[in-house]
């Protein structure tokens, strides 16, 4: 790498640093070719980036971040996954790493709040935001579907009232007539 290609990708890992919500570092000491492969295409399903980085870069990229504190995590081969979901990234490394020892979760930083190890298996306990939507909308269903039916079940029972009235009446008449 020169010394423009190195300013290049400073700059566009400043700008994701600036634009994603939570960072994780990992160690990759030892993984495969087809490991990291695999590694990527399940990070991409999850909407998620894996990047190997030098450390040297990496920090000049993170200076000046909210993502800062993971700086000390920088050493040795290390990569970087990021997303705008940060329980997709964690959960996909937590996953990949319990098939696969070379891979080793270091931490990683929500915001400005950095995460251990413990940390990061904490949020990949947690739903999917999808999972959150979903259920937040479950949520504001059920009380409309509840509100709807209780106003329709007085209606339902005056017309029931209603129709023995009217029942009544008629087979009445019908015995008078007769």
């Amino acid at each position: 790498m020169d010394r423009t290609e190195k300013r290049e990708f400073v700059a566009s890992l400043g700008s994701v640093f600036a634009e994603t919500s939570f960072v994780l570092v990992a160690q990759n000491k030892g993984l495969t070719v087809a490991d990291v492969s695999e590694l990527r295409r399940r990070m991409r399903a999850a909407g998620a980036t894996y990047k190997v980085a030098k450390n040297r870069l990496a920090t000049l990229a993170l200076d000046g971040t909210r993502f800062q504190g993971i700086s000390p995590l920088l050493k040795g081969p290390t990569a970087l996954a990021w997303s705008t979901d940060p329980v997709a990234v964690a959960k996909t490394a937590v996953e990949f790493a319990k098939g696969n020892d070379k891979f080793v979760i270091l931490g990683g930083a929500i915001g400005t709040q950095t995460l251990d190890v413990n940390g990061v298996k904490a949020l990949s306990e947690l739903p999917s935001l999808e999972t959150l939507r979903a259920q937040l909308v479950g949520l504001i269903q059920t009380p409309a579907t509840r509100i709807a039916g209780v106003l329709q079940a007085p209606a339902g029972q005056l017309a029931r009232v209603f129709k023995a009235y009217a029942d009544k009446d008629g087979s009445t008449e019908g015995a008078e007539a007769a």
